[in-house]
């Protein structure tokens, strides 16, 4: 994990936003590790997708979620399985429904308890959110999809398979046209690449553009980006051709034999100046890095491949 000052990642409710008819976002207010968490209503159920760190902002999203329902029954979703996103589920228990697809639930079983450790150590406000933290485990489990009735109102939850993670899932409001990404998509800052090795190596830069294409082909209205100002379809296409460049300027430095450490420091340079106002500059080496196993993993296929022609 880079190293970051981060601030106290506090959810605040007060600054709920409704973006379609009985959609509400409680936005991330430009605080890293804060999500965009969204309610999502119908006739006799809602939906909250996300928890935000830990039980502390798990009980104020709750309490929001509650009085918003207003009787209606509650469901819980979370688009991936880092901390921020779902380390506060556990907190939902008895109060609400928790619904995942597979992948993440085995992300949140195999991986979790590493993940609570490294970002406990990212600093005290970072310790003190997570202090309290039990893993949750979902009630339902999904394999590729799950269409959720709210009353009057569907809601689809999608796998997206390997992207950001390996559990990746989008949430689709049909009737309003609205998207939720999670960590698919981000507004104003560099793509997070969690490329933690040896503890977790799942993220791929390329499977992440195609999740991405096929996304923009769903041709939302509203995008609600995992972090960021929530937008139009143009936010996938931004973050899908950012990574398309972070491929192509570390892939050509590697097919010219140049360093791992050459390659870093030159794309760095080269995202810098395109995208000098982006937050999350500590995000570009491990996305090099993971560009580059990558970039060796594609590399011997295509020998192995041709060897195998050779072969025959």
């Amino acid at each position: 994990m880079p190293e970051y000052p981060y601030p106290d990642p506090v959810v605040r409710p007060a600054g709920a936003r409704e973006v379609a008819r009985d959609l509400v976002v409680l936005p991330d207010a430009g605080v890293p590790l804060v999500p965009n968490v969204g309610v999502i209503g119908g006739t006799h159920s809602v939906l909250v997708v996300d928890t935000g760190m830990g039980p502390d902002n798990a009980e104020a999203v709750l309490r929001f979620a509650t009085d918003y329902a207003r009787g209606r029954r509650i469901y819980l979703t979370t688009t991936h399985f880092h901390p921020e996103h779902a380390f506060g589920a556990k907190t939902f228990a008895g109060a609400a429904t928790y619904l995942l697809n597979r992948a993440q639930a085995t992300d949140l079983a195999t991986k979790g308890t590493g993940y609570l450790e490294m970002f406990a150590g990212l600093g005290e406000p970072i310790a003190r959110r997570l202090a309290g933290t039990e893993l949750p485990a979902p009630d339902v489990v999904y394999d590729t999809s799950r269409d959720l009735d709210l009353g009057g109102r569907l809601v689809r939850l999608r796998a997206t398979g390997r992207a950001h993670s390996r559990g990746d899932q989008v949430v689709t409001v049909p009737d309003a046209g609205v998207l939720f990404t999670g960590d698919l998509v981000e507004t104003g800052q560099f793509a997070i690449f969690p490329w933690f090795p040896p503890h977790d190596t799942d993220v791929s830069g390329v499977r992440w553009i195609e999740v991405l294409r096929r996304l923009a082909e769903d041709s939302p209205k509203l995008v609600v980006p995992g972090h960021g100002e929530i937008g139009g379809q143009q936010r996938i296409t931004d973050v899908r051709e950012y990574l398309e460049l972070l491929r192509d300027e570390t892939w050509r430095r590697r097919d010219s034999s140049a360093s791992e450490e050459t390659t870093t420091a030159e794309v760095r340079a080269v995202l810098l100046k395109r995208h000098p106002e982006w937050a999350g500059q500590e995000w570009i080496e491990p996305g090099v890095a993971c560009l580059c196993a990558e970039h060796a993993q594609s590399a011997g296929h295509a020998e192995h491949a041709e060897h195998g022609q050779s072969a025959g």
